[in-house]
């Protein structure tokens, strides 16, 4: 399960990389071709494997046919409104700015999305290409910037309706959102994840036990060829964040006992190694977690789930701390849903160690008719680092989307982007405010 800053892997952290790390500014990194290649052989094999074809009847509806499902090319349009696009020299030449520069910035996403339903192997996968084009009608300079992004998501199912079902998977991300919360701004994030995941539901599914192991590794490079103002630690320097560059395993077993028809005892454990490949100073990391709780039906509208446990570093740098989850969910009406909770975590991070995050969050989400959709969601969260440094983090997301037709759905909204820090330096403390207009293509 991810996270707002998946340094671990729990539910709440439900739209993942809500905060954005600004862009700096002066050069463009030189190439993407590891990050083009995964996306192109992430597209290729699902396409390969289907190809060879698959018995039952497919489903109706638009794409392209394959195999057993349909392929569905897509194409998002976007204009971005950004208040904090990065730190800019004034008027080109001037002393760097201490202040984030506002641009007009255009995305154009390419993709698609495959999915081949079958009793014995199921496919799905999603994945695009991001143009970021920053435009330099606000901030002379701030072309320079301009970069490309990418995702692409692939899984199989084995046996998804047997007693025990198997998922092997991967992500790939290329981003400006960097899912080490430590880190400044200006840094671009290449992330991949390779995943295997079983369910097994021994006696007719009243017991449900979910191993995993997953491998990540993220790799930094800079935007921007200058750090922010007031930067004297490494982390804040895009230059220097290659040395934070890393790899990380999880093992994990989930357990669901549902000894009650709608109640059911909760219990989560793993174990996490994180290690650094050129970072000669910050101690790798190796946490055990146990939670435990329940998780259920409160009444015919509210959902709840409630656990709590500890984490514990067996690495060099030690340390511990509680860890817990509450959250729950009213079903206000049939088109009106709302969710809120609390969330302690203490995750591995670089530069630091550990850190630990108390956060609150928030969302709700309304159907207006059938092709009005509005959401709003925010969350505070309170980081402590390993050490001195503490951070707070604010952001909200609020927007309607309609369908105008089954293959075009248009949207507008509104993100807020807050930081500060114990630490001085401008790339910890920024306030980044965006308003975007998309539209959404799907063949």
């Amino acid at each position: 399960m991810e996270r707002l800053f998946p340094e671990g892997k729990n539910a709440c952290y439900a739209d993942r990389h809500l905060l954005r790390t600004a862009s700096d500014s002066m050069t463009q990194p030189g190439t993407f071709r590891l990050a083009l290649t995964a996306l192109v052989l992430a597209a290729l094999l699902p396409l390969t494997a289907s190809a060879q074809g698959m018995g039952g009847r497919p489903p109706g509806g638009n794409g392209i046919k394959v195999g057993n499902g349909r392929l569905h090319p897509t194409l998002d349009l976007e204009t971005r409104l950004d208040s904090g696009v990065g730190y800019f020299l004034d008027q080109g030449t001037g002393p760097l700015s201490p202040d984030l520069s506002g641009e007009l910035a255009l995305h154009v996403r390419p993709g698609l999305m495959l999915d081949v339903p079958s009793q014995k192997l199921a496919l799905s996968l999603r994945g695009n290409l991001d143009y970021v084009v920053y435009t330099g009608l606000l901030t002379p300079g701030s072309s320079a910037a301009t970069h490309l992004e990418g995702m692409a998501d692939l899984a199989l199912r084995f046996d998804p309706e047997g007693t025990l079902s198997v998922e092997v998977g991967d992500q790939l991300t290329r981003s400006d959102r960097t899912r080490t919360v430590a880190l400044g701004a200006g840094i671009l994030s290449l992330y991949n994840e390779a995943r295997v995941r079983a369910q097994w539901k021994p006696g007719g599914g009243a017991l449900e036990l979910t191993p995993s192991v997953a491998y990540a590794m993220e790799f930094f490079e800079p935007l921007g060829g200058l750090p922010a103002v007031g930067c004297t630690e490494a982390e804040c320097d895009p230059l220097a964040a290659s040395q934070f560059n890393y790899g990380n395993l999880r093992l994990g077993v989930e357990g669901r006992w549902r000894f009650l028809p709608k109640t059911a005892v909760v219990a989560d454990t793993g174990l996490t190694y994180r290690g650094y490949f050129n970072d000669t100073t910050t101690p790798s990391a190796t946490l055990v977690h146990v939670m435990a709780g329940v998780a259920g039906l409160v009444s015919p509208r509210i959902t709840l789930t409630a656990k709590a446990g500890w984490s514990q570093n067996l690495g060099a740098g030690g340390g511990g701390n509680v860890v817990a989850l509450a959250e729950g969910t009213y079903l206000w009406g049939p088109t009106l849903t709302l969710k809120g909770g609390y969330l302690r975590a203490f995750e591995p991070v670089a530069a630091y160690g550990t850190f630990r995050d108390d956060r609150i969050f928030a969302e709700a989400r309304s159907l207006m008719g059938s092709r009005l959709a509005l959401h709003a969601a925010g969350a505070v969260d309170f980081i402590a680092f390993t050490g001195e440094r503490n951070d707070t983090l604010v952001s909200l997301d609020l927007g309607p989307e309609y369908q105008f037709r089954p293959w075009l759905v248009g949207a507008v909204g509104y993100t807020l982007s807050s930081r500060s820090s114990s630490l001085s330096a401008s790339g910890f403390n920024y306030t980044r405010n965006e308003g975007y207009a998309r539209l959404s293509v799907t063949y």
